[in-house]
């Protein structure tokens, strides 16, 4: 029996060493979540005190500057066309817009494929008159990449452009057109 009691005193004092040692543990992770959450509003005062890396809310009486590149002393009128080479149904959303120059404008044209299998296509652009076709910028085009579609599937594509203000003056209307044509892939040859 001797031996059992320094066994469970020795038992006591450890549990109460690692009772204290928890407590001590416990209250060093409440500190530290205080500290994280508390560093943020300091972090802010700081920053604001220095003026580094400081947010500052929009001031609602700034107007946003008005781009200058853009000739509302004139208009030009813009005509769509779109052609289809092949089992397509291709066509502009709209048949003419009404632009300034140097405005940036966007315009859609709808592709439906009308064959039950996948086919890649091209667009090639063309302008009339064709002094236009170098102040006619266009920013974003699907006649830039290949285009794929699915059996049946219909995809509208946006062409967004500008023109330039440089363009003459006797030039009123500009006429965009789009041949839509499928691209030929080579033939597979099955062996006889």
């Amino acid at each position: 029996m001797d031996e059992q009691k320094p066994n469970s005193e020795g038992r006591a004092y450890a549990l109460k060493l690692n009772r204290k040692m928890f407590g001590k543990l416990v209250v060093i992770a409440v500190l530290m979540f205080g500290f994280g959450y508390g560093l943020v509003p300091v972090y802010k005062s700081i920053c604001s005190l220095t003026g580094v890396n400081f947010l500052t809310p929009q001031d609602s009486t700034v107007v946003a500057p008005e781009n200058t590149q853009i000739d509302k002393s004139r208009t030009i009128t813009v005509e769509f066309d779109g052609n289809a080479r092949g089992p397509w149904r291709f066509r502009p959303a709209v048949s003419s817009l009404q632009v300034h120059p140097g405005e940036m404008t966007q315009v859609m044209y709808e592709v439906v494929n009308k064959e039950a299998r996948t086919m890649e296509a091209q667009a090639i652009p063309s302008y009339a008159p064709m002094q236009a076709e170098a102040f006619f910028k266009k920013v974003e085009c699907f006649c830039f990449t290949q285009q794929t579609l699915g059996p049946n599937q219909a995809k509208e594509f946006p062409v967004v452009f500008y023109i330039d203000p440089k363009l003459p003056k006797d030039v009123k209307s500009i006429m965009l057109s789009y041949t839509f044509f499928e691209i030929n892939k080579p033939a597979v040859v099955k062996p006889a």
